[in-house]
């Protein structure tokens, strides 16, 4: 009982390493629903977990992920004995075939696609524990890795059988093909996944599960850094990041109610003073009437901040549909206009790859300069920024020790109704180096933006 217990505490404390909100109070919930299941009972023990320690369906990968490290489904080899597994040919340098001569190989691949044909799960589990024993080390070395079993045994390329073998006598191109090659989609993605599980079970067991669950866990989508995101992640961030622009756009409209009153309603104010001897103690003003505001996003592209730019056409793509006008600017050590990339249902990272190739932002070294950057927006766009003008900024502050071009700023942020910088770096690395981010932020408000949890800190604070 006490390495169980051993056992839960340390699951738990991954759980909160990898960014997962668990309370002490979720911890007791978690142990009172451990005695009412079977503990012999993998799934059931999971699903107690899940229940008491999940908040948010994107925190369950990371949930899985660390649940099969502390409760793995097998110990040791955890597949067939080596009696019943067929043998590597070699060829006559003693080496092994490659894949697509070996007929080892080729009887695994069948007994796969027999397996992906079925929907067998509990035997696709069990085969991936075989093929990660036959495939997942290399010879000559002692790590195991996923890339061996995919190159072996090519899912993927069993598709067209697969097709072939439900779809005898049909039409193709139909609606029968799409929902067969979502469904052998899927079952491909899952054997890939227990692969992926049963090269994390072995790395453990050799080099200690905590280190491992370091290594493998992804933080949960609102901790993610936008520097690290992949592009599935970059999807999952662009479905995340609109409620976000919606409370931001709701933000600066009610920052815009409270810092301003109508015109003076001159008829008004004498008419209430008629109460106090004609003395206006208290004036009347016309109501305003509401609009959306105006922003204008200046983003910074260069190769320090590539992925935090995913993030900057993320956020501008959600905050289009909130504002009355949204024009993106883009720069390096020039400056470009980006707002004609941002056609309704481009991809992101579509629009990342148009906008290196077309877009003007190199002016001579193309290296950060944001003292160049920031006159050149001033120069050609200036107009863009007006009274109504919502100005954010997104960037690292790294000028690599060029022109700040503060008096420019000054007037621009001057001109503006409100402005903000983003700064994807940590706040302990502000000022190191070439960083003015002391020297911009004296101009206008700037936040530390590296993840979702972080913007949406960014706009509760403009309450």
């Amino acid at each position: 009982m006490a390495s169980l217990i051993d056992r839960h505490t340390a699951f738990v404390a991954a759980l909160r390493e990898a960014g997962l909100p668990v309370s002490v109070a979720e911890g007791l919930d978690a142990v009172r629903a451990m005695r009412a299941v079977d503990l012999l009972d993998r799934e059931t023990l999971r699903a107690a977990y899940a229940a008491t320690l999940v908040k948010r369906p994107t925190h369950r990968p990371v949930f899985d992920t660390l649940f099969d490290l502390w409760y793995p489904a097998a110990l040791g080899d955890g597949s067939a004995p080596a009696s019943d597994r067929p043998a590597r040919t070699r060829g006559p340098d003693g080496r092994p075939l490659p894949p697509p001569l070996d007929p080892a190989v080729q009887e695994r691949r069948q007994a796969l696609f027999d397996l992906l044909l079925d929907g067998d799960d509990a035997g696709l589990r069990q085969f991936a524990r075989t093929a990660v024993a036959e495939y997942g080390r290399a010879e000559g070395q002692g790590s195991w890795f996923a890339t061996g079993v995919t190159r072996a045994l090519s899912p993927e390329t069993l598709m067209a059988n697969l097709l072939n073998a439900v779809l005898t006598g049909q039409e193709r191109g139909g609606m029968a093909e799409r929902v067969a090659r979502r469904t052998f989609d899927e079952r491909i993605s899952r054997f890939r996944d227990l692969v992926a599980t049963e090269v994390r079970r072995r790395i453990a067991e050799d080099t200690g599960v905590e280190r491992t669950a370091r290594i493998s866990a992804r933080p949960p989508i609102e901790h993610l850094d936008f520097n690290r995101a992949s592009r599935a992640e970059l999807a999952a961030l662009r479905r995340e990041v609109y409620p976000l622009a919606r409370r931001l756009a709701s933000r600066l409209v009610q920052k815009q109610r409270a810092g301003n009153r109508g015109r003076l309603d001159f008829r008004r104010t004498v008419r209430a003073s008629l109460g106090t001897g004609g003395v206006p103690l208290a004036t009347r003003h016309r109501p305003r009437r509401p609009h959306k505001p105006e922003l204008v996003v200046l983003c910074d592209a260069s190769d320090s901040v590539s992925s935090f730019a995913h993030f900057t056409l993320l956020l501008t793509f959600a905050l289009r549909e909130q504002f009355s006008k949204v024009r993106a600017f883009a720069f390096i050590d020039g400056t470009d206009e980006i707002t004609e990339y941002f056609a309704p249902g481009a991809d992101v990272v579509d629009a990342m790859t148009r906008m290196a190739a077309e877009a003007d932002l190199v002016w001579i070294t193309g290296r950060s300069n944001y003292g160049n950057a920031i006159k050149m927006f001033s120069d050609k766009y200036g107009d863009a920024v007006t009274s109504r003008t919502s100005l954010l900024i997104l960037g690292d502050a790294r000028s690599n020790y060029g022109e700040l071009s503060l008096p420019v700023l000054r007037t621009l942020v001057d001109r503006t109704r409100h402005a903000y910088w983003l700064n994807p770096e940590p706040r302990p690395q502000w000022d190191t180096g070439d960083s003015a981010a002391s020297a911009y932020g004296g101009l206008l408000p700037m936040f530390e933006c590296r993840n979702l949890a972080q913007l949406a800190t960014f706009v509760e604070e403009l309450a």
